[in-house]
């Protein structure tokens, strides 16, 4: 058997990407996902190992080392990458926990295979983690886990933590697997969540459809507790910092400005291609501000990146469909000769370009319908030169609770969208700088750094009681 790791992170997917060479040879590096991005500094500083799918269905890959830690692949086969990714965590989960923004699918032969594929996961944790080691499951993938490991290993210290936003009640109790879930969480010593609502949605489900006994933020399960609390999520800002202020990027955002024409202001929108994220929404409103003569094409350029997500996923394709629709339309009754009005990618970028974009954007429009944190937003603030850029953001983001100095918006209600980005431009350079100063401070003190140590130390002082 391999070297027993002494931490162990528990995630779908693996923090790297498999890049094959013209001959043939095969490398690994970093992932750009928003998790990876979070943890993967955890990760180089824990050292351990780091357990999840490599990508691709149908196939087995070795155990190896990368950046200082071990990486543990999990096979998953068509069917189960069908039926547990893209059925039971991505169209029954994903939606149900994002208030249903779209209508979230019930099938019993995709919680079937949930259920044997957070099997796999744990019994991989439990054979990678050394005695007494702290196990950290990660997300809405593998809420199973925790239970099925402590089983397993009940020497562990195991830690669980949701990206994603937990729904109320109302909307749990849709779920027909719903005290099953509840059960698989509370084998945790400690279940994080992004904001302290979500902790409490929780601990009422628990309340009111278990039997366990609940005191304050944390529950009784058997002779042991776990905790709920919210560890609000963060980036690695000393390096996003670092990385925009690097020559290269600088020179990249000037290449992008000569590409965009120089415009006045940019306006700049990155995001997973995701029915969450308010694409139509906010694609609509920039659309009509441009059409009423609010902007003008000639000095202000939105800027759209929507990275490809889940594009087998059926309503993904249409969200895909109707974005392009919509940009094509807008910018053929509004563009002339020169650039159009908005300069849409649907395309993933390093993370040096994406550095770049946040220089270069005036204002950054992060307006999800529901988001659980959205790292973007902080992102655009640690990578802003000074403090003369802006930040809308919306109130069901959880990285409202912490920006609170950003221009935040309703994203349903497009009139009040527009009239906000118009504000974000033209508000007082002195009332902008003080917003910004203030997101600054916010982003540089709680970093990701904090939010692992916080959520770590917490684990272990915890699972000693």
């Amino acid at each position: 058997m391999s070297e027993r790791a002494r931490f162990v992170v528990v995630a779908n997917r693996l923090p790297v990407d498999r890049i094959v060479a013209e001959d043939g040879t095969v490398d690994w590096r970093t992932s750009p996902g928003g998790l990876v991005t979070a943890l993967e500094p955890v990760m180089r500083k824990q050292g351990g190992a780091w357990i999840g799918w490599h990508g691709a269905p149908d196939e087995e890959v070795e155990r190896f080392t990368h950046d200082g830690y071990s990486v543990v692949p999990i096979p998953l086969t068509s069917s189960e990458f069908e039926e547990y990714y893209e059925g039971f965590s991505n169209a029954t989960l994903w939606p149900l926990y994002h208030d249903t923004v779209a209508f979230p699918e019930f099938h019993r032969e995709w919680w079937d295979a949930y259920v044997v594929v957070n099997r796999r996961f744990a019994e991989a944790a439990a054979e990678v983690a050394d005695e007494g080691a702290t196990v950290w499951v990660q997300d809405y993938q593998l809420q199973l886990v925790p239970q099925m490991l402590r089983e397993l290993r009940p020497d562990l210290r195991i830690g669980f933590f949701l990206h994603i936003p937990f729904p109320p009640v109302e909307l749990f109790l849709q779920l027909p697997w719903r005290r099953k879930i509840l059960e698989g969480l509370l084998g945790a010593d400690l279940v994080g969540f992004q904001v302290a609502g979500a902790a409490a949605n929780f601990l009422r489900l628990v309340r009111t459809r278990t039997d366990h006994k609940i005191e304050r933020d944390h529950v009784r399960v058997g002779d042991r507790l776990c905790h709920a609390k919210a560890y609000p999520i963060s980036i690695d800002t000393e390096g996003f910092a670092a990385l925009a202020e690097s020559p290269e990027v600088i020179a990249e955002a000037q290449a992008l400005l000569d590409d965009l024409g120089h415009p006045k202001t940019v306006l700049l929108g990155v995001d997973r291609l995701d029915y969450t994220k308010g694409l139509r929404q906010r694609v609509r409103a920039i659309g009509e501000l441009f059409e009423e003569g609010r902007l003008d094409p000639a000095e202000v350029v939105f800027l759209q990146v929507a990275t490809p997500s889940r594009e087998r996923v059926e309503e993904y394709k249409r969200l895909r469909d109707d974005i392009d629709l919509l940009v094509g339309r807008i910018n053929s009754e509004l563009g002339g000769v020169g650039r159009p009005p908005i300069v849409y990618r649907h395309a993933g970028f390093p993370r040096a370009t994406m550095a770049a974009m946040y220089r270069i954007a005036d204002v950054a429009v992060v307006t999800p319908l529901r988001d659980g944190m959205n790292l973007v937003a902080k992102e655009y603030v640690a990578c802003h030169p000074g403090t003369d850029g802006a930040l809308v953001l919306s109130e069901f983001a959880g990285a409202a609770k912490e920006l609170k100095q950003a221009y935040l918006v309703n994203p349903y209600d497009l009139n009040d969208m527009k009239d906000v980005v118009l504000r974000a431009i033209e508000d007082p350079v002195e009332e902008r700088r003080r917003r910004m100063r203030a997101l600054k401070r916010q982003v540089k003190t709680h970093t990701i750094d904090a939010w692992a140590d916080n959520f770590l130390g917490d684990l272990e002082k915890l699972s000693r009681r």
